[in-house]
C-alpha cells in the first residue's frame, strides 16, 4: 500500500499516511522525539491516530513521491532516526495473493534534526560493485551506509503475508498471529522491535488499524526470483526464494563457521516453488558454513586455522543439529570439501565429520555424505554430478516435498526432511549441487503426470536461470561477486569464456574480501544491532520507565550468582623451546599450597586457566613479520597434558579458545562441564612494533561471555629498554585504544579484565644497589623505584587496575637455566617485567606468586582469583516484566462518574413537553453510557421485563418465526400479517416540528393491542433528506397491570412520533405512519430493563 510521509516542523514529528483515505481507514501513525533530554535518541513517541483526529493542516508532504511503509527507528549518533522504503519494485507473485516487493532505496529521516531532510531527497546511485563503504564526503548523512546497504536490491518484503516462512510452514501456521515471524531471517528485527512492542500494547481494534493501514514492513535479504511457465495450457509461477539467516552474518572473511550458540555463517533457507491455481509444489533445501570453530587469516596465503578444539567445539554443534532436527526433522548433510591431503579443507573436513559422528544421532534424523566435487568434476566434468544424485536419491524420496491443493488448501503431502549442503564458502560449488537436487525433486514430481517432452525442456531451463540468479545474489552478499560456475548452471556448459569470467571473479574477490569487507561488516553488525552498548529505539510509555526501575532493583529475582575459580599465568620463554621441565610448580602450585579459597576448600580446582606467552619464538628478522603456530601447539598440548594428568585433579579440562602474535601467544582452557555456559568467544590482536607494522610487539587478546558476565584477558608484551617507560605507556594506550573485536567491543568493554604479560616496566636503580637489595630480600626497597607503580601513582598508565602485593622476589633477569641475575655482558638489572594486573567488579585476589622453571631467563608469574559470575534467567525476566507491567497497568486510577442523578445527553429537540420526573437517587457503580434519557420506573415494572439479552440469546427473540411479507396483497393497510402486539404509534402529521434536520427523536414508545390501521404518508421536509431516531427499539408487551406501571403525569399525551431508523429520502419517497389502540408504556418502561438488569447484578 503507498503511503505519504508527511512533516509537521514545530514542533517537529512524521507521520505516514495513507494515500487513498476512503479506501484504508486506518488512521495515521505518527513519530515524535521524546523530549527528555538525558535520553535523547533511544525514546520515541509513537502514537496511531484515527484520520478524524489528525489536524493536517500543520503538516506537509515530505518525500514527493509515495512511500511504502517504515523499516523501524535506529539511533545513530545520539539522533533517532526512522527508516522509510521510498521506492521498491514487484517481483511476481509466489501464490494468490503473495507479491513480493523488492526494495530499490530506503531514506533515514532524523526525529529530531531537520538539517539532514536534503540529503534524504537526494538520489543517490547505488551499485553493487560501489567501493565507497569507507567514503567520508563533505556532508554525508549519518546513515548513509545503512542507506547503500538496503540499496544493493538483495533485501524484500510483501504486504500480504509472512516471507519470513516457507511455504509449508505458512500454510500449516496459518492460524497463528500475523507477527509470528521466524526470527532467523527478519532482517530489520532490532529496527523494528519497539514498533512491534507498541503494537501489542494496543487494542485489537487499533492493531488490525495498524496492521491494514500497512505502516510497518518486515524485510528479508537474499534473493527472490519469479517466472511464468505454461505446462499442458495451465499456467503456472515458477518461484526460487532464498533467504540468509542474520544470525551469525557478515562477509566472506569476517564471518566463518559456528558460534557459540550453534549459527553458523552464510545459511541459506532456498525453496522452490510451482503453483497454479489448481496445485501449489514446494521443495526447501539449505546451506551453511561448516559447523566447527574454524578461521582464515592473512591477506595471501589465507591459511585455514581450526580456532578450538573438540571438547570446546562439540556443545556449539550439538546446538545447531539439535535446532535443524526440530525445524526439519530430518537432515542430510552434504559435504563437499575436498579430501585431498595436507590442505586447509582437509583438514576442516575431517574435523567437521569427527564432530557429526560425535553427535551419536541416530541416522535417521541425521546423515553425512562427502563427495569432493573438485577431484569428480576434475576439468570441468561437471555432468559427474549424477553419482551424488544418484547416493541421495533415497533420501530425496524420504525427505519428500510439499504439495497442497490451492482450490481448498487442502494440504496433500508435507517434506519431512532437507539436504544441508556445504563447501567452503557456501556459494558456488553448493549453488551447482543444489539446483540438481532441485531440478531433480521437481522432475520427480512432475513424472506423475503427463508433461511433454517440450513443456518439461523449458520449465527446467527457467528453472536453471533462476538457480543461476539465486547463486549470483546470494554471492554478492557474501563474496562481493557473483558466483563462480554459474554459466555452468546456467547453461549446462563449460567454455573458455566462462573460466576467464571466473578467473576475473575471483580477482574481484580478492580485492574487495580484504579492503572493503571490513567497512561492510561494521554497517551490517550496525543494522543488526551487534555493536557494543547498541540499544533499540524504545516507545515512550510511562509505566514501561517505571517496570525498567522495578526489573532493575528486582535483578535477584531473576539471575543467579556463583563463585568461579580463575588461574591467570605468564612466561617470557626468550625463545626457548619446551625441553621437557614440568609445568606443575606454575600450573599447579595452587593446589599445593593453602591459597584461602573461600567458596571452596584448598585443593578446588580452578574453572579457568588463561595463560600467557611472550618471545614463544625467537623474534628474529625473519619472525616478526609471520606468525609460526608451531611451537604454540607444543606447549598447548604440555599444558593440556598438565592439567588432565594432575594425580589429585578431578576435572577434566579442554582449549576452549588459543592466539598468537608472532612471540605473544595466549592460551585458554576451561572444565568440559562450563564449556556450555560459555558463549561468543573472540580474539583479537594489536600490533606496536615498528610504528604498528611489526608484531614483535603488541597484544594478543580472547573475550567470552561466561554466563552473562564478560572477561577480557590479554597477553601482552611492550617496549623493551630499561628507561623507556614513556614507550611502554605509549604501548598500553595504542593496545587499550585499539585494540577490537567484533561488533566494536573494546577492553574496556568487559566486566572483568586481566592482564598476563611481560610489560618490560623496570627498576630505576643502578645494578649493583638492586642487586644488593634482592639478595637481602628487600622486597620494599626495590618496589619503591618500580616504574610501573610509580606510573600507576600518576595516573599515567593502567588507570582503574590493581596488582596483589608482590611478596617474590624480581622475575628477571636470569641466567638461563639458573638462580643467579644476569652474569652476562649486559648485566641487566633485575626488575618484575613479568606481571598480572586485573579490573572489574566482585574480583578478589587469592594467590600472587611466582613459579621456579628454568627453562628461560624468566620466571613465571601466577594469580588465582575468585570471580562472582552472573547469568540470568531470560524467561523469568519477561514473566517479571510483564506481571509488573500488569499491575502498573492496573493501578492506574480509572476516572469515574457518581451516579447519584441519571446520566445527562445532549439536549436534543422534543415535540412534546417531557414528563416530570420525581427525584431518586441510585447506588454508585460504574459508568454506563446510555442512548435514551433516564427515569424512574417502579418495581413492579423491572419485574414484568424479560431477561437482559446474552451472546447467545436475544430479549426480544421468543423463538417464534419473524413475520413476513404478502407480496401477493394490494391494498392501504399494512401488508405484514400475524403482527398483533407490537406496533408503532400514529401521529398527525400537524404535530411534527417544523424541521426534521436535527437528530431528534420521539419523547415516548408505545405498544398497541389493536388491529394495524390505515398507514398515512409523512412528506419529508424540503431542508433534509434524512429522517433520525433512537437506534434502540424496545418490544414492550402489554401487562394487566398497567395501572401499576405509570402515573398519570406519564402518560399524558398518547399521540407520539413513530419510531424509524435513520433512512435516506428522494422526493419521491412517501413513509407512512399507522395509529393504534391506547398504551400505557412511555420510554421510561424501556430504561425499565437496564434499571432491572443493574438491580440484578448488584
Amino acid at each position: 500500500m503507498q503511503i505519504h510521509l508527511l512533516l509537521r516542523d514545530h514542533p517537529r514529528a512524521l507521520a505516514l499516511r495513507p494515500t487513498v483515505l476512503h479506501e484504508a481507514p486506518s488512521g495515521v501513525l505518527m513519530f515524535e522525539q521524546y523530549s527528555n533530554s538525558s535520553i535523547m535518541g533511544d525514546r520515541a513517541i509513537t502514537k496511531l491516530l484515527p484520520l478524524a483526529e489528525f489536524e493536517d493542516t500543520s503538516w506537509h508532504i515530505l518525500n514527493n513521491r509515495p512511500v511504502f511503509g517504515c523499516l523501524g527507528m535506529i539511533n545513530v549518533m545520539g539522533e533517532c532516526f526512522i527508516a522509510i522504503v521510498t521506492d521498491c519494485v514487484p517481483v511476481g507473485r509466489l501464490r494468490a495473493g503473495e507479491e513480493v516487493h523488492k526494495i530499490l532505496s530506503v531514506s533515514f529521516y532524523s526525529l529530531s534534526s531537520s538539517k539532514y531532510d536534503e540529503l534524504d531527497n537526494m538520489a543517490r546511485d547505488y551499485s553493487e560493485t560501489s567501493d565507497d563503504w569507507n567514503d567520508q564526503a563533505t556532508i554525508q548523512h549519518p546513515c548513509a551506509q545503512l542507506e547503500k546497504l538496503f540499496s544493493v536490491g538483495n533485501f524484500y518484503f510483501t504486504p500480504d503475508f509472512d516471507l519470513t516462512k516457507t511455504v509449508q510452514a505458512r500454510t500449516s501456521d496459518a492460524s497463528s498471529s500475523v507477527h509470528a515471524f521466524d526470527d532467523h531471517f527478519l532482517w530489520n528485527k532490532f529496527l523494528i522491535s519497539g514498533l512491534l512492542d507498541f503494537r501489542a500494547k494496543l487494542e485489537r481494534k487499533k492493531q488490525m488499524d495498524l496492521d491494514r493501514g500497512g505502516f510497518l514492513v518486515f524485510a528479508i535479504r537474499g534473493y527472490v526470483g519469479v517466472e511464468s511457465v505454461t505446462l499442458e495450457n495451465e499456467k503456472y509461477e515458477l518461484s526460487v526464494i532464498s533467504k540468509l539467516s542474520c544470525k551469525r552474518a557478515g562477509t566472506r572473511f569476517n564471518s566463518r563457521g559456528i558460534d557459540d550458540n550453534g549459527h553458523v555463517a552464510n545459511f541459506v533457507e532456498t525453496e522452490t516453488v510451482l503453483y497454479s491455481d489448481r496445485v501449489c509444489y514446494a521443495f526447501m533445501q539449505t546451506r551453511g558454513s561448516v559447523p566447527v570453530f574454524w578461521e582464515q587469516q592473512g591477506i595471501v596465503n589465507q591459511k585455514l586455522q581450526i580456532a578450538r578444539g573438540p571438547g570446546a567445539t562439540q556443545p556449539a554443534v550439538k546446538r545447531h543439529f539439535t535446532e535443524l532436527i526440530q525445524r526439519y526433522h530430518s537432515i542430510c548433510n552434504i559435504n563437499l570439501l575436498s579430501a585431498r591431503e595436507n590442505t586447509g579443507e582437509s583438514l576442516l573436513g575431517s574435523t567437521y565429520i569427527s564432530a557429526v559422528h560425535q553427535l551419536h544421532v541416530p541416522e535417521s534424523e541425521l546423515r553425512m555424505v562427502n563427495f569432493d566435487l573438485h577431484a569428480e568434476c576434475r576439468g570441468g566434468n561437471y555432468e559427474n554430478i549424477v553419482y551424488l544424485l544418484d547416493e541421495v536419491r533415497g533420501y530425496l524420496d524420504q525427505h519428500g516435498y510439499f504439495l497442497m491443493d490451492s482450490v481448498d488448501n487442502r494440504i496433500v503431502n508435507r517434506q519431512n526432511g532437507c539436504f544441508r549442503t556445504n563447501c567452503l564458502d557456501c556459494l558456488d560449488r553448493t549453488n551447482l549441487v543444489q539446483n540438481k537436487i532441485s531440478a531433480m525433486a521437481l522432475q520427480n514430481y512432475l513424472s506423475r503426470h503427463r508433461i511433454s517432452q517440450w513443456d518439461m525442456e523449458m520449465l527446467m531451463e527457467k528453472h536453471s536461470h533462476l538457480w543461476a540468479e539465486n547463486g549470483d545474489g546470494l554471492s554478492r552478499i557474501y563474496a562481493g561477486t557473483g558466483a563462480l560456475k554459474s554459466a555452468f548452471t546456467r547453461t549446462g556448459k563449460v567454455t573458455f569464456m566462462n573460466m576467464l569470467n571466473d578467473a576475473t571473479r575471483s580477482a574481484n574477490r580478492f580485492f574487495i574480501n580484504n579492503f572493503q569487507d571490513k567497512a561492510k561488516q561494521e554497517v551490517i553488525d550496525q543494522l543488526l544491532g551487534k555493536l557494543t552498548d547498541q540499544q533499540e529505539i524504545i516507545i515512550h510509555d510511562p509505566i514501561s520507565e517505571s517496570v525498567s526501575k522495578l526489573m532493575i532493583k528486582r535483578s535477584k529475582d531473576y539471575s543467579t550468582s556463583r563463585k568461579v575459580t580463575i588461574f591467570c599465568g605468564t612466561y617470557n620463554l626468550n625463545g626457548k623451546h619446551f625441553k621437557g621441565e614440568s609445568l606443575d610448580p606454575w600450573l599447579l602450585q595452587h593446589s599445593r599450597s593453602n591459597n584461602g579459597l573461600k567458596h571452596v576448600g584448598g585443593d578446588e580446582e580452578p574453572d579457568i586457566y588463561a595463560v600467557g606467552f611472550q618471545e614463544i619464538v625467537e623474534l628474529s628478522p625473519q619472525q616478526v613479520m609471520a606468525t609460526d603456530p608451531e611451537k604454540r601447539k607444543v606447549w598447548e598440548e604440555q599444558i593440556e597434558r598438565t592439567l588432565n594428568l594432575n594425580p589429585n585433579g578431578k576435572s577434566k579440562y579442554v582449549m576452549l579458545r588459543s592466539n598468537q602474535l608472532v612471540g605473544a601467544a595466549l592460551v585458554i582452557f576451561v572444565k568440559s562441564d562450563i564449556v556450555e555456559s560459555i558463549r561468543n568467544v573472540e580474539t583479537s590482536i594489536k600490533k606496536t612494533g615498528i610504528m604498528g607494522i611489526a608484531g614483535n610487539k603488541g597484544a594478543v587478546a580472547i573475550r567470552m561471555d561466561y554466563g552473562d558476565t564478560s572477561i577480557c584477558f590479554l597477553a601482552a608484551h611492550f617496549a623493551s629498554g630499561h628507561s623507556n617507560y614513556e614507550d611502554r605507556n605509549a604501548d598500553f594506550h595504542t593496545i587499550n585504544q585499539g585494540l577490537r573485536f567484533l561488533r566494536g567491543r573494546t577492553i574496556e568493554s568487559h566486566d572483568n579484565i586481566f592482564w598476563l604479560s611481560d610489560l618490560n616496566y623496570r627498576v630505576s636503580l643502578a645494578n649493583e644497589e638492586a642487586r644488593a637489595y634482592a639478595a637481602q630480600g628487600n622486597i620494599d626497597a626495590l618496589l619503591q623505584a618500580d616504574q610501573l607503580q610509580n606510573e600507576m601513582r600518576l595516573s599515567h598508565v593502567f588507570q582503574g587496575y590493581q596488582e596483589g602485593p608482590i611478596t617474590f622476589l624480581p622475575t628477571y633477569k636470569y641466567d638461563n637455566g639458573k638462580d643467579i641475575y644476569d652474569t652476562s655482558e649486559k648485566q641487566r638489572v633485575p626488575g618484575w617485567t613479568d606481571r598480572i594486573l586485573y579490573k572489574g567488579k566482585n574480583l578478589e585476589l587469592v594467590q600472587y606468586a611466582r613459579a621456579e622453571l628454568y627453562t628461560s631467563d624468566h620466571r613465571p608469574v601466577l594469580a588465582l582469583f575468585e570471580a562472582d559470575i552472573v547469568t540470568l534467567d531470560y524467561d523469568a525476566k519477561a514473566r517479571l516484566q510483564k506481571e509488573l507491567y500488569q499491575k502498573s497497568l492496573d493501578s492506574i486510577p480509572v476516572e469515574t462518574i457518581p451516579l447519584s442523578s441519571p446520566p445527562k445527553l445532549p439536549a436534543r429537540r422534543r415535540t412534546l413537553t417531557s414528563p416530570s420526573r420525581p427525584n431518586m437517587t441510585i447506588p454508585a457503580r460504574p459508568p454506563i453510557d446510555t442512548l435514551i434519557e433516564v427515569s424512574p420506573v417502579k418495581t413492579s415494572v423491572r419485574k414484568n421485563l424479560p431477561k437482559p439479552s446474552t451472546e447467545f440469546s436475544k430479549w426480544w427473540d421468543n423463538g417464534d418465526p419473524l413475520p413476513q411479507a404478502n407480496t401477493h396483497y394490494v391494498g392501504k393497510a399494512n401488508p405484514f400479517h400475524g403482527l398483533s402486539s407490537t406496533v408503532t404509534k400514529n401521529i398527525p402529521l400537524s404535530t411534527l416540528p417544523s424541521s426534521t434536520s436535527s437528530s431528534s427523536s420521539p419523547s415516548s414508545l408505545r405498544n398497541a393491542d389493536s388491529s394495524l390501521s390505515q398507514w398515512v404518508p409523512i412528506q419529508p421536509a424540503a431542508t433534509t433528506k434524512t429522517f433520525s431516531s433512537p437506534s434502540l427499539l424496545h418490544n414492550i408487551h402489554s401487562s394487566s397491570t398497567n395501572e401499576d406501571s405509570f402515573s398519570s403525569s406519564q402518560a399524558t399525551n398518547n399521540n407520539t412520533a413513530a419510531v424509524i431508523s435513520p433512512i435516506e429520502a428522494d422526493e419521491k419517497y412517501e413513509h407512512k405512519q399507522h395509529q393504534s389502540s391506547n398504551s400505557d408504556n412511555n420510554v421510561s418502561s424501556a430504561f425499565g430493563f437496564w434499571n432491572n438488569k443493574q438491580t440484578a447484578t448488584s
